[in-house]
């Protein structure tokens, strides 16, 4: 008896190990199918509350199924499980952007950045979220980073346009709006920000 009690302590991980790794194959193609209930159902199926990948997976299958309060509730878990992991803190945004929790959102991208200041992701999204406020400044202040590490990216370099523009500064404004219609040609966003100026 002490002798089988060996034996599963030895075998049991394995047999966790080899079941968690198909499990997270079957929810991998299930994603890809679209059948996000299905994937999560995989990874239910070996939930281990310790385990952060587990957590951070049923984080972004939750999102991607529509239930934004599970989601959160996973990312929340990786997060405690693993305090300096980017990804668990960024993938919490995505249900309170989807909630329109932009309070929970700016806190959680102003908590990626203690730990990385250079994220661009999150230094873009929290001068997107102040753009639409209309603070400016703020918005210019986090957009601007992204442009200075990443100038050939179109996305910060329009918005930075616009935020210039908003801001009246119309000679960086033209600059920007010039330079994303070399990212890319023609693009309606800096067409129209142009003509304003004109």
């Amino acid at each position: 008896m002490k002798y089988i009690t060996l034996l599963l302590i030895f075998i049991a991980p394995a047999i966790f190990a080899q079941t968690a790794e198909e499990a997270f194959s079957s929810s991998y193609t299930h994603e890809q199918n679209q059948e996000y209930t299905k994937a999560v159902a995989d990874l239910t199926a070996v939930y281990d509350a310790n385990s952060y990948e587990i957590n951070v997976r049923l984080g972004w299958l939750n999102f991607n199924a529509g239930d934004y309060p599970k989601s959160l509730e996973y990312y929340k878990k990786a997060n405690a499980l693993m305090p300096y992991s980017i990804e668990a803190k960024l993938g919490s945004g995505l249900p309170h952007s989807a909630m329109g929790n932009w309070n929970e959102f700016e806190n959680v991208m102003k908590e990626v950045l203690k730990t990385d200041p250079q994220n661009t992701l999150a230094n873009y999204k929290l001068g997107l979220l102040y753009y639409n406020r209309a603070e400016y400044d703020l918005a210019k202040k986090h957009v601007e980073k992204v442009v200075n590490l990443y100038p050939f990216d179109y996305d910060s370099v329009i918005l930075l346009a616009w935020v210039n523009l908003k801001m009246e500064d119309y000679r960086k404004a033209k600059i920007l709006f010039n330079k994303s219609l070399l990212i890319y040609p023609g693009n309606e966003s800096a067409q129209e920000g142009l003509k304003l100026i004109q």
